[in-house]
């Protein structure tokens, strides 16, 4: 019998599936989708397929569809392209669109989560500032392998289109200020998220296999 947990999975799944779907649908560029939505698409689905070895926490499990969903977002318009009204951008008193920045962000953010319960349940690894650092410096290890696959992308295949695929909009120090976010999300999720996490972490612990 399926338990609340495998039914809110289950509609995890279905509306990332949803949103794939609109995503591509109304995608100008498939190659850009393909690199901002698949390779999430791919985590989602082997940890579909561990689920039954490791079960993560439903709190991880929603993160990582949240993120999941602002790919999604960003595969449909790319991130410099989501439409956001002028006037917003102007009250918040933002020259570019902020989009990439968000998606950076929570690139730092949702992994940072993942990976400390990885650590915590996998590892044995006690809480602490092991854990909360070790799980830092990954996060922006992730983010920086991410842009230099980001770079190489555009060497390789889109040698004339530096700045439209690597989102500079005008800012040079763009993947500084990516890997800054990266990391701040990082830092960010295990301050406002631990507790919570904490007990998430037992709540799965405690259940009978």
């Amino acid at each position: 019998m399926a338990t609340r947990d495998d039914k809110v999975f289950a509609l995890l799944l279905a509306t990332c599936a949803l949103a794939a779907i609109w995503s591509a649908l109304g995608a100008p560029d498939t190659a850009t989708w393909a690199f901002e939505v698949l390779p999430l698409a791919a985590v989602l689905v082997v940890f579909a397929i561990r689920r039954r070895d490791f079960r993560f926490t439903t709190l991880s499990y929603g993160l990582l569809a949240w993120f999941f969903l602002i790919q999604c977002i960003g595969g449909r318009w790319t991130f410099a392209g989501v439409p956001i009204p002028q006037d917003l951008l102007d009250w918040l008193g933002l020259a570019r669109n902020p989009m990439d920045r968000v998606g950076h962000f929570f690139q730092g953010f949702v992994p940072a989560i993942l990976l400390r319960e990885w650590l915590i349940r996998r590892r044995g690894m006690a809480r602490g500032g092991t854990v909360f650092w070790l799980v830092t410096g990954c996060c922006l290890g992730f983010s920086a392998a991410y842009e230099l696959l980001e770079m190489w992308c555009v060497l390789l295949f889109y040698p004339d289109a530096g700045p439209e695929w690597l989102g500079h909009q005008g800012d040079h120090w763009d993947a500084q200020w990516d890997m800054t976010m990266a990391v701040s999300g990082a830092l960010l999720a295990q301050l406002l998220l631990g507790r919570l996490h904490d007990r998430g972490i037992r709540s799965v612990e405690s259940r009978p296999d």
